[in-house]
């Protein structure tokens, strides 16, 4: 794709990013995250329709967020579960299997697609916008379908940010673990857990991103199980004539998920020096926020609204979902 195509919609959804890092700094319980996709809605359904930029931020959405999700695996390591002990693992992994099934029970309840189902089950349940955007070509998702979740997931990821810090120290006083289990075990993106925890202290900012590196950690498996119901559906519904593919191309893994877990595994193996996970931290999360921005802009308003009260009855039924799971979990495993 040419440059000169691109660029005006890239340039804005980066002029976007900028001005959100500026914003979140006054306003950090927000993030520039949510700050970014917020600002690009607003914009994008006003002053900023013109269809000149339509293939810039269509690159935007699309590849900064499989780069950043890339490089998300620079940033851990296997050796990081040992951390939280075997009871926060199976924390995570009780937690993450009730969020997932609960999701698409409330979803084909409330009558939404099968994509619209998964994708919203593994942003809630992994890391928000990096999951939805790994998930969405392995089940052959319609971009307006991973627009609308990635909006809504990080809308109710911004109320449970702000709701979560206050619960937790209202249940759990000083127990700094359990703070830490309930906000890294819950909230969807890195920096709502960052920001949320950082509203508590600095010692439940470790504990919760270490729950929250668990479930990221975890994002290759739910890959792979997505695509592969995704696969068995297609075996249904195209036996006579369709060639039955997990992402449009015959693989499984996106390539931007197997370079994942390849720097993954290869910091567990020789700890890359601390400047490369520095600077491979910074460089996804200037793409996550680039890429959210677009996503904004991108965002048909009046087709969201459309949709607005089954979306918010989702959005907080998947929600009190996890809250009322973490509870519970936190309560019979870590207390």
């Amino acid at each position: 794709m040419k440059l000169k195509v691109i660029l005006p919609g890239l340039g804005t959804s980066l002029v976007i990013a900028l001005i959100s890092q500026l914003l979140a700094q006054r306003v950090p319980a927000l993030g520039a995250a949510t700050i970014a996709i917020l600002l690009g809605i607003l914009l994008g359904n006003t002053v900023l329709r013109q269809p000149q930029l339509a293939k810039g931020t269509k690159f935007a959405e699309s590849k900064l967020l499989e780069y950043s999700v890339m490089l998300l695996g620079a940033t851990m390591t296997v050796q990081t579960i040992g951390q939280i002990g075997i009871w926060g693992v199976g924390f995570i992994l009780i937690q993450m299997t009730v969020t997932i099934v609960g999701a698409l029970w409330l979803g084909n309840r409330l009558g939404f697609s099968q994509s619209m189902r998964l994708l919203m089950a593994g942003g809630n349940a992994v890391c928000g916008s990096s999951a939805i955007a790994s998930i969405a070509p392995v089940i052959e998702a319609d971009e307006d379908d991973k627009g609308t979740v990635i909006t809504l997931v990080n809308l109710m990821g911004t109320v449970l940010m702000l709701t979560l810090p206050w619960l937790g120290m209202s249940l759990f006083g000083s127990q700094t673990i359990l703070k830490g289990a309930l906000i890294g075990g819950t909230l969807q993106s890195v920096g709502q857990v960052v920001a949320a925890a950082s509203m508590v202290n600095q010692a439940t900012v470790q504990f919760a991103t270490i729950f929250k590196i668990m479930r990221i950690m975890m994002l290759v498996v739910v890959v792979l199980i997505f695509g592969r119901l995704h696969q068995r559906t297609l075996e249904k519904k195209l036996a006579e004539d369709a060639v039955v593919s997990g992402n449009g191309s015959g693989h499984w893994l996106p390539w931007y998920v197997a370079g994942f877990l390849i720097l993954c595994a290869l910091n567990s193996l020789f700890t890359l020096p601390a400047i490369v996970g520095a600077t491979a931290h910074t460089i996804s999360s200037w793409f996550e926020i680039i890429a959210l921005a677009a996503i904004g802009l991108r965002l048909n308003l009046v087709n969201f609204l459309k949709a607005g009260k089954r979306l918010a009855l989702y959005g907080l039924g998947v929600g009190s979902i996890q809250v009322v799971t973490a509870l519970i979990l936190i309560t019979l495993l870590l207390k």
